[in-house]
């Protein structure tokens, strides 16, 4: 290419796409509405806590090579810390007791014939019934694929699929589920091994990838927000800005990465999700004592994973529409009377704060998946990119970013 990229969004779906164009030589230029870059993968300064929090707690796998290839682009990798295994601790929140899942290495799961491994009260059969997911039609839900009960599907599959999917797991996509359960417990331990942005989400991808790509002579003008789009036959011709048009040449291309809502205002012709559902995150100003793991996954709980940083304990909540609404200060209390029985926390309720999205995800079910577009558009200098478009995957960090490089290699390709 010869023209100039203008890139819609800077968060990671925006950023992915500049890093792999501007790291092949080209002219890019990143737009973004707001003051900061990272859409809902940032951290921010919360003054209820005086201290830098993520908006969201993100766990990402070993396995997650576009989230690892995008990192090792910018020189982060070494953001992202974990256990050499891949050990998931977990707390019963109904049996008050704790157990560890433990994921073999190997590509052949020996480890499920391994009582001390797998979850309490399974049998290696039970692993085997969650197959017919690997194979599922796009328009099945897991509640129409798999059995949705029993000691694997409560302790395990159900707490995996909410947090993956963002919905009840029985009525989740069955194919999303399969592409989550194929990349990573059907891979074995190699690709399970949990990983979090110990020093915060900005610190890890953010702030990298805009060092990165101003070396490389990128642009990134904040505060840009895009209006409206000009369309003329088969092309945009040009991007309309608050404060002027910028006319796009011939060899000029587009990279829309922008939540799917707003792709639908600016181009009511592409198709889209409509249906979303929200996530609750909980962050309380305490540092954890010794012992406590630094992700801990709870189940028969309002929790359902609790991650321990050095200067606080946040959780995580997945399919949260029903909490959007609930007081405040009794949600508080509630998740830390659940943080306590999980970790043995004695001490009263600290400082807190509450943060509630209530658009985070598409909702990943089979007919909002069914509307996910490709990169492709009938404009053939504008690309999408984005976790709602058609990744494969639920709308995850790594669906996000592997919808950015999806969305360069269009244009190049």
């Amino acid at each position: 290419m010869t023209g100039t990229v203008h890139i819609i969004g800077a968060g990671l779906a925006g950023l992915a796409a500049a890093i792999k164009l501007a790291g092949c030589g080209e002219r890019v230029i990143v737009h973004e509405a707001t003051a900061q870059a990272g859409g809902r993968c940032r951290s921010f300064f919360d003054h209820t806590l005086q201290m830098t929090i993520d908006n969201g707690n993100h766990l990402l796998l070993s396995g997650n090579h576009a989230a690892l290839s995008f990192l090792e682009s910018v020189g982060a990798r070494h953001h992202l810390i974990g256990p050499e295994t891949a050990d998931f601790p977990f707390f019963d929140h109904k049996a008050k007791n704790h157990w560890t899942l433990r994921v073999g290495d190997g590509r052949i799961p020996w480890w499920i014939f391994d009582e001390k491994r797998r979850a309490p009260g399974t049998t290696p059969l039970d692993y085997l019934r969650v197959a017919p997911l690997l194979w599922a039609g796009r328009n099945k839900t897991v509640g129409e694929t798999i059995p949705c009960r029993g000691q694997l599907y409560e302790k395990l599959i159900q707490p995996l699929l909410v947090a993956a999917l963002n919905v009840g797991a029985e009525e989740g996509s069955a194919k999303l589920a399969g592409a989550v359960v194929r990349e990573t417990l059907f891979r074995g331990g190699k690709a399970c091994r949990p990983l979090i942005a110990r020093d915060g989400l900005t610190t890890a991808f953010i702030d990298p990838a805009i060092a990165f790509l101003r070396g490389k002579g990128a642009e990134i003008r904040l505060e840009h927000q895009l209006h409206g789009l000009r369309l003329g036959e088969g092309a945009v011709t040009a991007l309309q800005f608050a404060d002027g048009e910028v006319v796009l040449g011939k060899d000029d291309k587009v990279v829309l990465a922008v939540p799917f809502w707003i792709a639908s205002t600016l181009l009511p012709q592409v198709s889209a999700p409509t249906e979303t559902r929200a996530i609750v995150n909980g962050h309380f100003r305490f540092a954890p004592p010794a012992g406590v793991p630094p992700i801990l996954g709870l189940v028969n709980a309002t929790t359902e994973w609790i991650f321990a940083f050095p200067d606080r304990v946040s959780v995580t909540i997945s399919n949260a529409d029903r909490l959007v609404s609930a007081p405040r200060e009794q949600l508080a209390q509630d998740i830390w009377r659940e943080i306590q029985a999980a970790t043995g926390i004695a001490e009263p309720l600290p400082a807190w704060q509450i943060v509630r999205e209530r658009r985070a995800t598409f909702a990943s079910i089979p007919g909002e998946d069914a509307k996910r577009p490709g990169p492709k558009t009938a404009w053939n200098n504008l690309v999408l990119a984005g976790d709602w478009t058609d990744t494969g995957l639920p709308a995850t960090i790594e669906g996000s970013i592997r919808s950015g490089f999806k969305a360069a290699q269009s244009l190049s390709g």
